[in-house]
């Protein structure tokens, strides 16, 4: 399996970390609209403190997507931009759309170029790590007991589905408007999903939630079907499978049971947004979008942002909350650069940041004191060179 957030995030670091010779790497940053600049400038900053810290060389280049673009350039995204991620080792992504552009009778939305980039790259595989920090507790809505011992992975098919299977669409008959969408999978679309959920669950704490809604859904029977034909292959993962309902129940009453749950497109993406409630804000959480299964020694192309979006009625202002965008820093560090201690060494930096009580205002309720976007990335950044 590979190294990936689970129990005992933060593998213990050798007093000397291990020198290597310097690899130079190309990081295309598309940091977007709202608080995308913002978070995603302190996500760089990141970096240039791990290249400083290894002895890397990280050449960052840099383009608009979405609304800065249209606005820049008449469309959200050039083809300049687009092959300039293509030949990237990785993306940093920040975040695109907003008021500004959402006009339903535009010809182009900002969330085109996020689309175009996607499909671009080929990532099929969204992974999204959760983590409540004991620290934490009290800013999330769920009692502190349930919440304790917290720490999945949602992992999320990104291209398959309910949003892009045909027919779909809407047509007028005598009855009145009739709407279409079809979920549709064919076998090897579910394997190379499932097998992201197996890999992830080897190197955490070897369980493995597939979620699916067999007891109605034929795609659903398939996608049991194969997770259970898998299996075996995996001797050291316990996999379970649950219904989609009943585990956005138990998400909420015993989340600390979940180690990694994989999920069809529509069922993840409700999944993985019900589980940023756990941790207190949206502002703390990553995401890696893979084009290939994260297996041990081998780099993924990657595509990495926040979860959270533009935030337009902060953006501009030091509000925003970093370290949804440096996590999102650790995973692309992991996967896409094979660059397992280094992630760590980000991953263990915001935990001593956030331990020592300093926080951005989203979730300052549940620490000493607020500082601003900048202040919070610094202080990560300079945790991360000291401890090293």
């Amino acid at each position: 399996g590979v190294s990936s957030p689970g129990r005992g995030w933060f593998p213990q670091l050798a007093t000397e970390h291990t020198r290597r010779t310097p690899v130079d790497f190309q990081i295309a940053v598309l940091a977007g609209d709202g608080i995308g600049p913002e978070v995603t400038d302190q996500g760089a900053k990141i970096l240039e403190a791990v290249g400083r810290v290894f002895g890397h060389i990280f050449r960052m280049e840099y383009g608009d997507v979405g609304g800065i673009s249209i606005d820049n350039h008449g469309t959200p995204l050039l083809p300049k931009v687009s092959d300039l991620a293509a030949e990237a080792d990785a993306v940093l992504f920040g975040a695109v759309g907003g008021p500004k552009w959402d006009d339903p009778s535009a010809k182009t939305r900002p969330e085109d170029g996020l689309l175009e980039l996607r499909t671009r790259l080929g990532v099929f595989a969204n992974i999204r790590p959760v983590k409540v920090y004991p620290w934490l507790t009290d800013a999330s809505a769920l009692k502190p007991e349930i919440l304790e011992g917290v720490d999945l992975v949602v992992v999320r098919e990104l291209t398959g589905g309910l949003y892009y299977a045909e027919p779909k669409g809407r047509h007028e008959t005598p009855q009145g408007w009739t709407a279409v969408d079809t979920m549709r999978y064919n076998e090897g679309e579910i394997e190379r999903i499932l097998r992201v959920g197996f890999e992830l669950a080897q190197g955490r704490r070897h369980k493995l939630t597939s979620v699916d809604k067999a007891n109605v859904l034929e795609c659903s029977r398939l996608w049991r079907q194969t997770a259970t034909r898998l299996s075996p292959e995996y001797p050291d993962v316990e996999l379970e499978h649950a219904l989609v309902d009943s585990c956005t129940m138990h998400l909420i009453q015993r989340p600390a049971e979940f180690d990694v749950i994989v999920a069809e497109n529509t069922f993840g993406d409700i999944l993985s947004d019900e589980t940023s409630v756990l941790s207190g804000s949206m502002g703390l959480l990553p995401s890696a979008s893979l084009s290939g299964v994260p297996v041990a020694g081998k780099r993924t192309k990657g595509f990495y942002e926040p979860i959270h979006g533009t935030a337009p009625d902060i953006a501009g202002q030091d509000k925003a909350n970093p370290i949804g965008s440096i996590l999102s820093v650790a995973l692309l560090l992991r996967y896409s650069l094979g660059l397992s201690e280094e992630a760590v060494a980000v991953e263990k930096a915001v935990d001593e940041v956030l331990s020592a009580g300093h926080r951005t205002g989203d979730i300052a309720d549940a620490g000493a004191y607020s500082v601003g976007t900048r202040d919070l990335g610094q202080r990560i950044s300079d945790a991360l060179e000291s401890s090293l």
